[in-house]
Parts: structure tokens; sequence; C-alpha cells
């Protein structure tokens, strides 16, 4: 896997307008491909008449003496109400083929076509730093569902490690010993089909993972299932993929749609209602649209070997600051990728059986959501890239729109207040309204579907599912300012450089303490709440500029979330709680109610669960506390401040220690961890000459296998002119 550089976004433009030198895109034979141009030519269309009425509503809306905040506004309020119209126009279209079905779905065409005894699968779960019952039990879970189908032997399981804490890494061996004990897997090199694969020189993270694999094994398989540390999939499901891509050899990718499970928080249990409700039916939309030019989200899919390692080598975005480096979302990039080299990448939400947890809290799932925006973010500059087709442009363009939207939201808010306080806000009422209709209607087309299809059941009851999407509706909006304002922040962070500290997000359930809450979201909420709560309550000698008229219901309804954002993060993440919900038969689920036997084993981990070492305590958040008797302090912070602002641009990513050195300093760290304690006589043993340190090059970083290859040719090198030597003596 060669990767090539990137064109870059100007490059990208000019070498995409100039005649004659734009890059010819392999084009798609298949039947598919004309309905797919007739689909997104009929959304484009719609796109439009939302765009047109709305800037036409807006139009007579706006008073005669308009500023430029009106303006603004209601450009805003337009470009808002066309994304909220594209996202109902799939929903609704997901509706439609959930009632209907689509044609062109990705399809078996014998049901029970045997597998070729050529077409060998590699099951591939990358890991850096998880949590060993998590990771194992679902691994163990996924092999028994295999070996219950009779195709265990086209198979074979790797799991990828990068974790660098050494007392986890020797966890992670024992598990794996335990693992292969379990299901009677043989010895590596004697018919074992149960690998784990330490990576000691760690590069582009979990696609440079990936890509190391398929450098040193990939040639060995037709097919890589790719499962991440918290993925769970049924064997049937596993073999349906292989069967799909049997029977579609332009298939490159296929994606299933993964269904959150695991965690019973509040918030975990609203997600996963709100994912298997109203996410259904937007899955189903994105396929009616994207048919076989789809997206790939990095996991609980299977994909092609060969062209994965000639199309989708990944080369780092040239540049400083947040937008450049290792590519975050690797995924999206790489079914662009495979798209460009001419085959196909299909999204199959009907496959059932494939499952993944969701975060169990609100600050965890910010906490990916950070890493979520700057890699979205990042795609954006490769959006002119020579190549591409154009629903992998729009895919990159919208997904970097679905976080810049928050900063829009938050101006919008913010040009609303001023807009209402000068003209009222009357005028902007009915397109404002149809914005809000149009976010609801989504969660009302779901519950129609579930009712439809017979499904309420599974969900409690009529009663129980309907007062379960109005609780997780009135949840989400709660949180919605709060979402607002953190990606905000995330969009700032990204754009400016900042460096970002991305960590796994939490695979148990544990409850948010009221410190931490306030840490990390009560000063994100504080500054706005108080400009808020001031605006509302300041009149400024009456001249209108006040809040306590039309424009004050607005006010309350963004005030009261940020006032209890840290009360309801702290409520949300107490699976106590998400227990209370349960019983009252609230946000209940098909996986929740009744799990599926593969899934139920996931979570039977006891026996790897001690296997992992003791957790580190983790460091209580600090809160930074200003007192106002101390002039000195606030002179000290004041000058760190200036400080931090004045060198913040030259620091855009930290620097880090070489590759070589952290990799020697965690074999010694593992090595302490796992190494015999040595006898006493060794310790005092002095007679033995000291070993000489020699200083480390970076030679070091050679693999061994290839610095052994090495001194063995020195060597046969030498015995060879010794040889000759013998042979052939002087005079």
């Amino acid at each position: 896997m060669t990767p090539r550089p990137w064109f870059g976004l100007l490059r990208g433009v000019l070498f995409a307008l100039w005649p004659g030198m734009r890059m010819p895109v392999p084009p798609h034979q298949a039947p598919w491909h004309g309905a797919a141009r007739r689909r997104r030519g009929v959304l484009a269309a719609l796109v439009a008449v939302m765009a047109t009425l709305a800037a036409a509503v807006q139009w007579q809306a706006l008073p005669p003496d308009a500023g430029v905040a009106a303006w603004l506004y209601s450009a805003l309020l337009v470009l808002l109400f066309t994304w909220v119209g594209t996202g109902f126009a799939t929903a609704a279209t997901g509706a439609w083929v959930m009632w209907r079905g689509d044609g062109h779905a990705l399809r078996l065409p014998e049901e029970r076509r045997p597998i070729h005894r050529e077409a060998r699968t590699a099951v591939v779960m990358p890991v850096c730093n998880e949590d060993i019952a998590t990771v194992f039990g679902g691994l163990r879970a996924t092999c028994e569902s295999l070996a219950a189908t009779g195709a265990l032997s086209l198979f074979d399981i790797y799991v990828l490690s990068d974790t660098s804490d050494p007392a986890l890494r020797a966890a992670e061996l024992r598990a794996w010993d335990e693992l292969r004990r379990a299901l009677g897997d043989a010895a590596v090199g004697e018919g074992g089909r149960i690998f784990y694969r330490w990576r000691q020189r760690r590069v582009q993270r979990k696609a440079g993972n990936l890509a190391d694999f398929c450098r040193r094994w990939g040639r060995n398989y037709r097919y890589m299932v790719v499962l991440d540390a918290d993925s769970t999939m049924h064997g049937d499901t596993l073999v349906e993929l292989v069967r799909l891509m049997e029977a579609h050899p332009r298939a490159g990718i296929v994606q299933t749609l993964p269904q959150p499970c695991g965690h019973g928080t509040l918030h975990a249990r609203a997600q996963q209602f709100a994912n298997r409700v109203t996410g259904r039916l937007f899955s189903l939309g994105m396929a009616f649209w994207q048919l076989g030019d789809s997206h790939y989200w990095g996991h609980n899919a299977i994909i092609r070997v060969e062209p994965f390692m000639k199309h989708c080598a990944l080369s780092r975005l040239p540049g400083r600051g947040g937008l450049a480096g290792e590519i975050l979302s690797h995924d999206f990039v790489e079914a662009a990728m495979m798209s460009r080299g001419g085959y196909e990448v299909w999204l199959a939400p009907q496959l059932a059986g494939s499952w993944e947890q969701n975060p169990p809290h609100l600050l965890d799932e910010l906490q990916r959501d950070r890493r979520w925006c700057q890699g979205n973010l990042q795609n954006a500059r490769l959006v002119a890239e020579p190549g591409w087709r154009p629903v992998h442009r729009a895919t990159f363009g919208t997904a970097a729109f679905s976080y810049v939207v928050a900063p829009l939201w938050l101006a919008f808010i913010g040009l609303g207040f001023a807009v209402a306080a000068r003209h009222g806000s009357a005028g902007a009422a009915a397109l404002w309204t149809l914005t809000l209709v149009l976010l609801l209607l989504p969660r009302v087309l779901a519950v129609l579907a579930v009712l439809a299809r017979r499904e309420q059941v599974q969900y409690g009851g009529t009663v129980r599912l309907v007062a379960s999407a109005l609780a997780e509706l009135a949840l989400s909006a709660m949180q919605a300012p709060l979402r607002m304002l953190a990606h905000s922040l995330f969009v700032l962070s990204a754009l400016t450089g900042l460096k970002l500290d991305w960590r796994s997000p939490s695979r148990q359930a544990d409850a948010v303490a009221w410190r931490d809450a306030w840490a990390r979201v009560g000063r994100l909420v504080l500054p706005p709440a108080l400009i808020v709560t001031l605006w509302m309550g300041l009149d400024l000698g009456g001249d209108g500029l006040g809040l306590a008229g039309a424009a004050g219901t607005q006010g309350w309804l963004l005030l009261m979330p940020l006032m209890l954002a840290v009360p309801l993060t702290v409520v949300s993440a107490s699976p106590a709680v998400g227990r209370l919900a349960e019983r009252a038969g609230l946000l209940w689920n098909p996986e929740a109610r009744c799990p599926p036997r593969t899934l139920a084993r996931a979570g039977e981990a006891s026996e790897f669960a001690r296997l992992a070492p003791p957790p580190p305590t983790p460091r209580p958040a600090t809160v930074m506390a200003w007192s106002m008797g101390r002039p000195r302090a606030l002179v000290a912070a004041g000058v760190v401040a200036f400080s931090v602002l004045g060198v913040m641009p030259s620091t855009g990513s930290a620097p880090e220690l070489p590759a070589w050195l952290r990799t020697q300093q965690e074999m010694l760290a593992l090595w302490r961890v796992t190494a015999p304690p040595l006898e006493p006589k060794v310790l005092q043993d002095t007679s033995r000459p000291q070993a000489v340190v020699m200083r480390e090059r970076p030679a070091r970083r050679i693999d061994n296998a290839v610095r052994q290859r090495a001194r063995a040719a020195v060597r046969r090198a030498l015995e060879m002119e010794a040889a000759a030597e013998l042979a052939w003596p002087e005079g």
C-alpha cells in the first residue's frame, strides 16, 4: 500500500477547471446507475425548491428598513431551513422504502449459495487501550455464532493491538490465550485461526493499523471484516456479507447498520431508542439516494482486500494546524478512493445482527464528536480531489456542514435576538415554525412506520412507544443547546489548530460526578447563560433593546436548557435513573427487552474481566476558582493567559517523542510487568563485565524480522568470504 500525495483544495479546483486535465472516472455499467441519476436529480430539485420557497417567504417577511443584521438573519434562516428540509426528505424516503421496498438495493440472487473455499475472510479487530471484557467478550460471542453456521473454516480472527499501556497489553495476551482455550483453537502455526499482533511502531492510528495488517497478511485473504473494539456481529450476518461480495464482484465495501446497545443509563437508552426507531429511516433514505456510491463507517463492514490495498492507501494532509496531518475520519475517504478505483460501496441497512456500544453519557458522546468534527473538517479539504464521484464530494461537504451548522445556529440565534429587539419577531414566524415542524416530522414518521409494521409490541405497546418518543424528544431538546455550544467550540478548535487529545470513550456506564459535570459542562454554558439572562433583564432606558417582549419566550427556551445542563448531564448519566425508566416502560427497544443469544453472550465476560488490570485512579476534575481577595493570583492568571494567547499560533501541535523511543520505553515497561523476578545471587554477581550502553539510533525503527534477516545475510556473506579464502589461499 503506497500512498500518493493529495492535490489539495486549490490545485484540485484548478485541475478540474483546466481544459483536458480532468481525471477520467471509471463508468458504472450496473443497472442501478441510471436509477441513481434519476433519484439524485429528484433530491437536487427538492432542495432547490425548498431553498427558493424559503427565500421567497423570507423576502416577503423582511421589513422595509431592514439592516445588515436582518439580511444576515434571513440568509441563515433560508440556509438552515434547506438543511433541515433535506434531512426530512431523506427520512420520508426511508419511510417509503420501509413500506414499499427498493428494487435496486443490494441483495442475494440465491439465498443459500455455497461459498467457495478460496473466499477466505479475515475478521480483524483493531484495539487501543480498550476494556478487556468488552473486546474479548464480544469477539468470543461473534466466533461462537460463526462456528454455529458451519463456515468457521473460511474465517480467521485477528486482534490488532496498538495498546500502549504495558499492563493492559499483558492482560490482552492473557485474554487471547483464554479466548483460544475457550474456543478450542489450535496453537499458532499448527492450524490456529485466532491471532494476536501488537504493533511496535504505531502510525496513522486505526487506518495505519489496518494498513499494516494488509501489508503483512492481506494477500492471504479475499475479504476483510472490520470490527470496532465494542462490536459484536452474528455469524449469519458475516456469512451473508461474504455471499453478497461473492455475488457482486464489483462490490468493494458493504456496510451494515450497527445497532447501539450495551449501556443502561438514561442517555444511552434514549440514543438506542432514537437510533432503532428514527435512525433506521435516515439509513434507508441514504441508501436510496446513494445506492452503489455509499459511504463507509469504519467498522461492522466487509471489504474486498485486493482493491483496498491498491486504491485506499492514505497519505498525510500537508500543512500545519488542526486540518493537517493524519486523516482522522479515514472511513469516508477510503470509501471515496474505493469508488474512484471502479468499485461499488453499498450501505445494507436491511442486514440484522450487527451491534455496537454507544457512549453511556453526554460527556463521552461530546468527546467522540470532537474527533469526528475535526476529521470531517479535514475531509472538506479533499472535496476537489481529482477522480471523486459527485456523491462522495457531496458526502465530504455535508459531513463537514453537519458540524459547521452548530456555529451557524448560534449566529442565527444571536442575530434573532437583535432583529427581534429592533423589528419584532412576527416577520420570520412562519418560516421558523415550518423549520421546527420539519425537525419533528421524522420522529412522527418513525413512530407511524413502527405502527404500520405492527412492531409496537417490541417497544411495550402503542402507549409506551408514543411516551418513549416524547421522552426522547424532550431529552434531545434539552441537550440541543449544549450540543450546539460544544460543536461550535470544536469547530473553532479545529480551525485554529489546537491539539486534539482523543481518548477512547468509556465502555463502562459509570455515573458522572457533579464536579466533573461542572468542570466540563458548567464552564461551557455559564457565559452564554449569563449573557441571555442579562439581555432579557435589561431594557436600556426603555428603547426596545430588551427582550421582555415577543422574543422573551425564545430567550426562556434557550435559557432553561443552559441552566439545567449540569443537572441534566448528571441525571442522564445515572444507571439508576436508566433502570427507573426501564421499570416505567420508557425507552424500550427490542435488543434491550429480549437480546439475541449472540448479544447476550457478549455480556457474559466475567472470565475476561478478571484478567484486566486494576483501573488507574482517575484524577478529579479541577474547577477554576477565582478569589477576589488575592490580587496577585489574578495578575498571575492574566499574565499566563496573555502568554498562552501569544504563543498559541506557533504551538498548533505539541511535540512528541520519536516513535523508536516510545517503542523502547513501552517494551521496557512491558518487561517490568511480565518478567519473573530475578534471583538475589544474580543481582549480587559483580564478576561479569558491565554491558556497554549504546546510544539508540533510528535504525531501531526497522522491524525485528527485517533486522534478523539483515543479520543473517551479513553472516552468510562473511561465511562465503571465509570459505573463498580457504579455497583460494594467497600465493
